[in-house]
C-alpha cells in the first residue's frame, strides 16, 4: 500500500474537513491502477492519490463533489467499450470500477484512517470491508456484495553490506517506495557519502535485524560476502516472519553456507527460505544489474499471496 501513503497522510491533516474517498473495487484487462487504490478528495478539490493514473480523475472529482454536497455514494464504471470512457480518458484497453462514498459514519469513516495506521506502525495488514448495497466500510464482514480492501503495512528492506551492489539497490529501493536500512559493522564502507539518503545502521548484524524486528512487510538481503557478517544476519532474519531472505553468492557458496546454518542449529525448513543465488536470473552483468534482479525477486515475494 505505499501508493496509498499520500492518502493516509492526508486523511490525517484534513480531518474533520469533508472529504470524499474513490476506490478502485474492480479491474478487468490492463487496468492503469490496482484494487485498492484510492484518490481522497477535500471539499475544495485539492486530492490526493489515483484511481487511475489521470484518465478518469477528472470525472471523479465532479462525482466526489456530489457526494461531498450530499449526494448517495456511487460505484462508477469505465472502459474503453463505452462512449463515456473516451470522454474521460481511458483508451488503455481496460476497465475499472470506483466507489466514491463520503469520508463519514454513512460511508469511509474517519476512525478507519486512525486503526489503518495503527495497523501498520504494528507492522500488521488490516482488511477493510465495504458494503457495495450500501456504500458502507467498516473492519466486520457484509453479508452482500461486498469489497475487501486489505492494508497492508509498508515495505521495508534491510541491506547487509555496504557494497557497490547495495549502492545500486538503494535506489531502486527508493524509486519504489521501500524504506531501506543499510546495515555494515565496518564504518569505512558505511558512509553517508557512499549511500546518500539512506538510513545506516553500523550495529552488528544479528543486532541489527533483531532490533529491526523484520515481518511480513520486510525483505532482508546479504551481500557483504563475508560469512561473520552475513551469516548472523540470515539465522536473525530466518528466526522472524520476515516476507524475503536473499543471500548473495553462488551454487557452491550457498551450499557451505546451508552447512554453517545448519550446524549452527538453524532448521532445513527455514535455511529452505533463503533466496540463492539472490535475485531472478534474468543474467545480470555488473552491480546495477545484479541489484535489479533482486528487487525484482523481492517485488515478486511481496507480490505473492502468504
Amino acid at each position: 500500500m505505499a501508493d496509498n501513503d499520500s492518502v493516509l497522510a492526508a486523511a490525517a491533516q484534513w480531518r474533520g474537513a469533508p472529504m470524499a474517498l474513490a476506490t478502485v473495487v474492480s479491474t478487468w484487462g490492463s487496468a492503469p491502477r490496482p484494487r485498492g487504490s484510492h484518490m481522497l478528495v477535500h471539499a475544495d478539490g485539492r486530492f490526493e492519490g489515483s484511481v487511475s493514473g489521470g484518465c478518469v480523475e477528472s470525472d471523479i472529482l465532479a462525482a466526489a463533489a456530489e457526494v461531498i454536497a450530499g449526494a448517495p455514494f456511487q460505484l462508477k464504471d469505465y472502459g474503453v467499450a463505452d462512449a463515456a470512457a473516451w470522454e474521460v480518458g481511458l483508451p488503455c484497453g481496460g476497465q475499472i470500477a470506483v466507489l466514491v462514498q463520503p469520508v463519514g459514519a454513512e460511508g469511509f469513516d474517519p476512525e478507519l484512517f486512525d486503526r489503518i495506521a495503527d495497523a501498520r506502525d504494528a507492522g500488521r495488514a488490516l482488511m477493510v470491508t465495504t458494503d457495495l448495497d450500501t456504500g458502507q466500510s467498516s473492519l466486520r464482514p457484509a453479508e452482500g456484495a461486498a469489497f475487501v480492501n486489505r492494508y497492508d503495512p509498508p515495505r521495508r528492506l534491510l541491506i547487509v553490506g555496504a557494497v557497490q551492489i547495495a549502492q545500486a539497490l538503494c535506489g531502486l529501493a527508493r524509486e519504489l517506495g521501500i524504506a531501506t536500512t543499510l546495515i555494515d559493522p565496518r564504518a569505512r564502507f558505511l558512509t553517508a557519502e557512499r549511500f546518500p539518503g539512506v538510513t545506516l545502521d553500523d550495529r552488528w548484524p544479528d543486532e541489527a535485524v533483531a532490533a529491526l524486528a523484520p515481518g511480513p512487510g520486510t525483505a532482508v538481503v546479504t551481500l557483504s560476502h563475508d560469512t561473520k557478517i552475513d551469516d548472523p544476519a540470515l539465522i536473525a532474519a530466518l528466526a522472524t516472519s520476515t516476507r524475503y531472505v536473499g543471500a548473495l553468492g553462488s551454487r557452491r557458496s550457498h551450499a557451505a553456507r546451508r552447512e554453517r546454518l545448519a550446524a549452527a542449529g538453524v532448521p532445513a525448513s527455514d535455511i529452505d527460505r533463503i533466496d540463492a543465488p539472490v535475485g531472478i536470473d534474468i543474467g545480470a552483468i555488473g552491480p546495477a544489474e545484479i541489484a535489479l534482479s533482486i528487487a525484482a525477486a523481492m517485488v515478486k515475494a511481496f507480490h505473492d499471496p502468504e
